[in-house]
């Protein structure tokens, strides 16, 4: 049976027409940037995420870097993080002139261990990004204490997070802010490249407002450096009727988790993903970890089953941040699972055959492999 990785058609079908009246009324209003829709998406999204505020900016990369930007970074300030993240969250940090001081995670849930978090502050330090990776938040309390013990701000990297949440509270809604991307594939994806803010804190979503929109209180009258970070209408539209939905579809997520989890029970050769007794996990990715990965890639892929990697090497191990001198071994956590993380198959529309196949089909090459 043939399983892709990803199959956003399947979704686009469910909701063809109601992304058609949508555009539709973009087109028609020509509210192409910013404006009526961005700002209705904007209200829906704060309510969604538990949050006072959300500002619509145009990915969830420059999310993250127009939050630390607000924070008034100085050269050589320095901001932690996991090492096992998409590149984008050290980028972030980066492009405001800072230093990504990398903190290794925990074994079962893959994100930063909190008890580690401590050791790695320094007076250079200034905020903590915690990655709720895969759809499952970190460990906010413990995190939360430590920051607000050393007066760090706390940035949620809530991109692969829409909708999880932390003890009944949702992503984005428990530190100083939440970024979130809308890249096609996310639990909430645009039709192209979008992001997000939430907060809570009123004079922080004045300020992201202006500078996404090159520093403007009103037109022509600017009061900051800023930047063009707006969000479009026609990707607040569709953001807009997907969202109706997202409970829906993450509850299929969660689902379809529980089905491989207990496919995939007691084979000794496979890890399967562990729920925190803490968190409600939204399954953006599905990730296994197995010692025989290419193998197992390579055998489901001759079924017409394909996965992915998220992701084979840890940032600090990347060339583009060899200058900070992190060695392999500096993370052993991170680098294990980057060495064995598997992404199955994961999205609301997979049925249940397909999940089977792709869990017979391991099964299948395990077995003769023993």
């Amino acid at each position: 049976m043939k399983v892709p990785f990803l199959d956003l058609k399947a979704q686009y079908a469910s909701i063809k027409d109601e992304i058609a009246d949508a555009l539709q009324q973009v087109l028609d209003n020509a509210a192409f940037a910013g404006g009526p829709f961005v700002e209705n998406f904007e209200k829906d999204f704060a309510s969604f995420c538990q949050c006072e505020f959300a500002i619509g900016v145009g990915s969830g990369t420059a999310a993250l870097w127009m939050v630390l930007l607000s924070m008034e970074m100085d050269p050589g300030d320095e901001v932690i993080t996991a090492p096992n993240t998409f590149i984008a969250t050290a980028e972030a940090i980066s492009f405001c002139g800072a230093k990504p001081v990398f903190v290794d995670v925990d074994e079962q849930t893959y994100n930063i261990n909190p008890d580690l978090i401590e050791d790695a502050i320094t007076p250079k330090t200034k905020a903590v990004i915690p990655v709720h990776l895969f759809g499952q938040m970190a460990d906010m309390d413990p995190i939360m204490e430590i920051a607000r013990a050393h007066k760090l701000f706390v940035i949620e990297d809530a991109c692969q997070a829409h909708g999880a949440e932390y003890k009944g509270r949702r992503a984005g809604s428990i530190g100083d802010a939440g970024c979130f991307s809308f890249y096609p594939g996310k639990n909430l994806g645009a039709y192209g490249e979008a992001g997000a803010i939430v907060t809570n804190n009123a004079e922080l979503a004045d300020k992201l407002r202006m500078f996404r929109d090159h520093g403007q209180e009103k037109k022509y009258y600017h009061s900051m450096i800023g930047w063009n970070a707006r969000m479009d209408g026609f990707q607040s539209a569709v953001l807009s009727v997907k969202l109706k939905y997202l409970a829906e579809w993450n509850e299929a997520r969660r689902k379809n988790a529980q089905l491989y989890n207990s496919l995939l029970a007691n084979l000794d050769s496979v890890i399967t993903p562990e729920e925190a007794d803490y968190a409600k996990h939204v399954y953006h990715i599905y990730a296994i970890r197995t010692r025989t990965r290419n193998a197992i890639i390579k055998a489901l892929a001759e079924k017409d089953i394909f996965c992915g990697i998220h992701y084979p090497i840890p940032v600090h191990l990347q060339d583009a941040y060899e200058f900070l001198d992190n060695k392999k071994g500096s993370f052993p956590v991170a680098e294990r699972c980057a060495e064995e993380f598997v992404s199955l198959p994961m999205y609301a529309e997979l049925s249940e055959n397909q999940i089977k196949s792709v869990c017979h089909e391991i099964k299948s090459f395990l077995e003769v492999r023993v």
